[in-house]
């Protein structure tokens, strides 16, 4: 064989196995019942938080544990536990992207993402007025 055939091939095998570590490390966005299914395993959410649900957070007694409950678009819900301090703004938040992995019916949040909500929404009232204007 001749180096030339040898060097691209193990570029080739390179190329393979670059593509392969790279795709084993994808997430997909998953719903409360497909995290469920499965346990243990690293996954991220999208979710509303439940504002008809108590969200527990002493900044004095714990400043590292948050716990919430969170709704998915289906419908199903789930207790979101989260060891760190309450991310700024998170009552406003729209949707949030919680990435963690279910332990024992609960989901063990290791970083939230807040998807705020959009300040280029229509304010009905200044678009009424310029319309009649």
């Amino acid at each position: 064989m001749k180096k030339t055939n040898i060097i691209a091939l193990v570029c080739i095998a390179a190329a393979i196995v670059a593509l392969i570590s790279y795709t084993g490390s994808l997430t997909t966005y998953e719903t409360i019942a497909s995290a469920k299914q499965k346990e243990g395993r690293f996954v991220n959410l999208i979710a509303k938080i439940d504002h008809s649900q108590p969200v527990e957070y002493d900044a004095v007694k714990n400043p590292n544990y948050l716990s919430f409950t969170a709704i998915d678009t289906l419908g199903n819900t789930v207790k979101v536990v989260f060891h760190n301090s309450k991310p700024t703004d998170m009552e406003k938040s729209e949707r949030v992207v919680l990435k963690g992995k279910m332990l024992e019916g609960e989901f063990d949040c290791k970083e939230i993402l807040l998807k705020c909500p959009s300040k280029y929404k229509d304010d009905v009232k200044v678009v009424s007025k310029s319309v009649n204007s």
